[in-house]
């Protein structure tokens, strides 16, 4: 029996836990919604990976989503977003799509000094949606940027306050700093994980532009839009899967976001997308 479209679930998806940091603006905005988290650990990061594996693995995730009757997606990977949100709506015009680009608008926009930094993933960086972005709003800005190579690993790994994390960020924010950069964007939904420990290095007159409240507060525009909010008081349910060790991720999940639950066990079969 097909639930009501309002009771449907949002599904939100991204090659690990880097979008818990989008998952929990979802849940403080809308409580009410119930979510499907996908983190594709098997896969993990899709930084490193082809655009053709990375279309694979998007559009595999949907169809499983949609199994279990997905309202609306969100895309909580900066990379899945740049390779293969355009193509995801085409193949399922039907389906409302969340994405997430590199905040650099608001920091072009802000910036005294004229230069931004920007932390995100080698496929992001090579993206058209990325080289779209800055065509439109950042020109006149410098733009420095930096793929800040292991930092997702250490984050996979939970190793939040850790020296080799400090080491990663500091090799990246230190030339930026000394370019005068005033505005830091983070371009990977992982990376929010470590905005204390940038804080730390770069000092508070700097500012760090996080997406997830952006993408949580569109996340509800679309909501309105198609008439798919979820009424009522009633807390959501919140339900976890992982391609990778369900284990591991009920540990990381304590870690990132304090949260004590249950994982299930996602497997790849061919393409296809099937509980464990």
């Amino acid at each position: 029996m097909r639930k009501n479209k309002h009771q449907r679930p949002i599904g939100i998806f991204d090659s690990g836990v880097g979008g818990l940091s989008v998952l929990r603006e979802i849940q403080g905005g809308y409580p009410a919604e119930n979510l499907i988290y996908i983190a594709d650990q098997a896969h993990v990061p899709y930084g490193n990976r082809s655009r053709y594996e990375v279309l694979g693995y998007s559009e595999g995730i949907t169809r499983y989503l949609l199994g279990r009757e997905a309202k609306l997606i969100v895309v909580a990977c900066n990379t899945a977003s740049a390779v293969g949100l355009t193509e995801l709506r085409k193949k399922f015009p039907d389906l409302p799509f969340v994405g997430l680009e590199p905040a650099v608008k608001p920091a072009a926009e802000n910036t005294s000094s004229g230069v931004v930094g920007v932390l995100a993933t080698p496929a992001t960086f090579q993206g058209e949606l990325y080289a779209s972005t800055v065509e439109r709003f950042a020109r006149g800005v410098k733009i420095l940027q930096d793929t800040c190579p292991g930092l997702v690993d250490q984050i996979e790994e939970s190793k939040i306050d850790h020296p080799e994390t400090r080491e990663i960020l500091e090799k990246a924010l230190k030339p930026m700093l000394e370019a005068g950069v005033d505005e830091i964007v983070m371009g990977c939904t992982h990376y929010p994980f470590v905005i204390p420990l940038i804080r730390e290095i770069v000092g508070n007159q700097i500012r760090v532009i996080d997406p997830a409240p952006a993408i949580a507060r569109q996340t509800g525009r679309l909501l309105e839009q198609f008439d798919l909010k979820t009424a009522g008081d009633n807390a959501g349910e919140t339900r976890f899967l992982t391609t990778g060790d369900p284990i591991k991720m009920e540990r990381q999940l304590t870690d990132l976001i304090k949260l004590e639950t249950g994982v299930s066990k996602l497997i790849w079969d061919g393409g296809i997308l099937r509980d464990g």
